[in-house]
């Protein structure tokens, strides 16, 4: 398997996974940003999971704006960043640049 089959492999995993647990909260709790957020924080394990996540996104977008010259555009990823994960954010945008630069 090449590494840009694995790349795009990883962000559908990323994207089904994450839905998944996204699921499985809004069938618990119904759509309410409040719980969702206090879910996130709601000891210290989750909260350094969180912190860790929202960090590594940020790295992430500064990474993508500083290498929008070579590489793809960055509002869909983060957008995918926003509403999906970075699980499925940072792999589609490798994925997105190899095939740009016509690696098979």
């Amino acid at each position: 398997m090449s590494l840009k089959n694995l790349y795009l492999l990883a962000a559908v995993l990323g994207a089904i996974i994450s839905i998944v647990f996204y699921a499985n909260f809004v069938a618990a709790q119904g759509i309410d940003l409040v719980a969702f957020v206090q879910a996130l924080f709601v000891n210290g394990a989750t909260g350094g999971f969180t912190a860790d996540l929202l960090i590594s996104s940020f790295v992430f977008w500064i990474y993508m704006f500083s290498q929008r010259a070579r590489g793809p555009q960055p509002w869909l990823f983060i957008a995918l960043n926003l509403g999906i994960g970075l699980s499925c954010a940072l792999p589609g945008y490798l994925y997105a640049r190899e095939r740009a630069k016509g690696i098979v």
